[in-house]
């Protein structure tokens, strides 16, 4: 059983930075695909960024490619997710989760472990 919490979201105004972070418990962290997800009021959860199990490849969503970046650090079981230039557009509750896949583009279904989510509101 991993435990996943996050932190580091907040309000900031468009344009601002924001760095999450994930800290897991319980598991092999490195045993895990981690990725980002983000779900808007009304719509559906989507994957916003994603990484493998030993850092080395990485997979970041078009919307936000650019402008976001994943990493992780296995030998502190965490992984980030570094928001620069958010958009409006951008405001979400945002959630990693830790998956046993080996494919980064695969969907929410896929990870078995969830973090309670942390809201990033973005004023324009």
């Amino acid at each position: 059983q991993v435990q996943l919490v996050e932190s580091g979201g907040g309000l900031v105004q468009a344009g601002d930075s924001l760095r999450l972070s994930c800290a897991a418990s319980g598991g092999i962290f490195s045993n895990y695909v981690m990725g980002w997800f983000r779900q808007a009021p009304g719509k559906d959860r989507e994957l916003v960024a994603s990484i493998s199990r030993g850092g080395s490849r990485t997979l970041v969503v078009d919307a936000v490619k650019g402008r976001f970046a994943i990493s992780r650090d296995n030998d502190d079981d965490s992984v980030w997710l570094q928001m620069n230039s958010l958009k409006p557009e951008d405001t979400a509750v945002y959630s990693c989760a830790a998956s046993l896949t080996y494919y980064l583009e695969d969907p929410a279904s896929s990870y078995k472990y969830w973090g309670q989510g942390t809201q990033v509101t973005v004023s324009s």
